[in-house]
């Protein structure tokens, strides 16, 4: 059951990059969106549940969304200089070595030789598996939608994308708070953060309230994510959620029309298949 939960974070964070895109709108905006419907998804559990809310909790929360809403709004810039199918799959793959070595060698999660072979193999699937999906065909002679528009941008904007995920679920695992009750504070860190962000830049437009939606996927994989976390530990939580690209990257080719040459489906197919490799190993690990 436990990692039937960590999988809905796969299906729920793998469709956000599709629904802003086909929504639309600046990356600013999309985030400031998301983040009021985070709010208003976290609102809605907190009347459910009526969990306790401390002080720890209020700060910690806060903090880490705060955190997030960096993470996003440079996602959401990483993905428009990159396209969804090539952006999304490179920041999976940064992420996915700074949370699994933080959960491993941090909070000591993988115990013993047998664990850390078989977990950096499963962490070397999934990186493989997503820099074969947004691997570019330089000598397909075709120009493809989903060209790089600036490298260099868009890579710069991953990395500050790492870095706030990263601090984001990390000092949450550090904290050890129950996620039904951080997950207010925390929203309402992002939407502050996201705030900021869109300061004198945004109006609260039509696209604006559409990427609320979003923010009811990340709500719903947040929680998930958060619940699981406390189970089966940062490393693998974190590594099964993740393997949402193959949602976005398919998503991103046949939803929103990014298009491929051949040989970069013969990429896409074959790193998605080392992305289910690397959570089914996980999935053997923790049984």
């Amino acid at each position: 059951m436990e990692l039937l939960v960590a999988l809905i974070p796969m299906f729920a964070w793998g469709s956000i990059g599709l629904v802003s895109g086909k929504i639309g709108g600046s990356a600013n905006q999309q985030t400031l969106g998301m983040t009021i419907g985070a709010l208003f998804f976290s609102i809605i559990i907190f009347l459910v549940v009526q969990p306790v809310i401390t002080i720890q909790m209020i700060v910690i929360g806060i903090l880490s969304g705060l955190f997030w809403s960096v993470g996003q709004n440079q996602q959401f810039h990483g993905m428009k200089y990159l396209g969804v199918s090539v952006g999304l799959p490179v920041s999976t793959g940064m992420q996915l070595i700074v949370n699994t070595i933080a959960g491993a060698v941090f909070f000591h999660e993988w115990k013993g030789s047998r664990d850390f072979l078989l977990g950096f193999i499963a962490l070397g699937l999934l990186v493989l598996g997503a820099y074969l999906t947004a691997r570019q065909d330089d000598d397909s002679g075709v120009k493809t939608t989903n060209k790089m528009l600036d490298f260099n941008k868009g890579l710069r904007a991953l990395i500050v994308s790492t870095i706030g995920y990263g601090a984001y679920t990390i000092i949450i695992n550090a904290a050890g708070l129950d996620p039904m009750g951080i997950i207010l504070p925390q929203s309402i860190g992002m939407v502050i953060g996201a705030s900021f962000f869109a300061f004198n830049k945004v109006k609260l437009d039509r696209f604006v309230w559409r990427n609320m939606s979003c923010g009811l996927l990340w709500g719903l994989g947040n929680i998930c994510m958060l619940l699981t976390m406390r189970q089966i530990g940062l490393a693998i939580s974190f590594s099964l959620s993740q393997m949402g690209i193959i949602i976005s990257t398919l998503g991103g080719i046949y939803l929103l029309g990014e298009h491929k040459s051949k040989k970069e489906m013969r990429y896409v197919i074959i790193g998605c298949l080392f992305v289910i490799l690397g959570g089914i190993l996980l999935g053997y690990m923790k049984a």
